[in-house]
């Protein structure tokens, strides 16, 4: 089982999944504020994590795993404002929330994996 093929596609998905769920929001300039910074971090997931698959020596994977874990924590942070404001439905926040907290597991720990060596 290939794993890296696994969260490549995993969080690419992720990241279409956040841009689905946010585009039938209205427009307004704080909607727009955080759908741009949400959108932004989502997607900074998926292609540093690519970054990690096509590294060149160890340091550099870590160094992109470093930053696959803050961006997705960064967009654990949007989710949990779009949720106290009530943008999106629970129903879309379950799944979406429940998906970046098992990134975010995954990722720690490959970034602790990675330290280790």
């Amino acid at each position: 089982m290939d794993y890296n093929q696994i969260f490549r596609e995993r969080t690419k998905n992720f990241s279409i999944l956040v841009i689905k769920s946010l585009s039938s929001l209205p427009y307004s300039d704080d909607v727009s504020i955080i759908r741009k910074q949400i959108i932004r971090s989502s997607t900074s997931v998926a292609a540093n994590y690519r970054a990690v698959s096509r590294a060149r020596s160890e340091k550099e994977k870590f160094a992109k795993l470093c930053i696959v874990v803050e961006e997705i924590d960064e967009t654990q942070l949007w989710l949990e404002i779009i949720e106290e404001l009530e943008y999106l439905s629970p129903e879309k926040m379950i799944h979406l929330k429940s998906e970046c907290e098992e990134l975010v597991k995954v990722m720690t720990k490959y970034k602790f994996r990675l330290s280790q060596f």
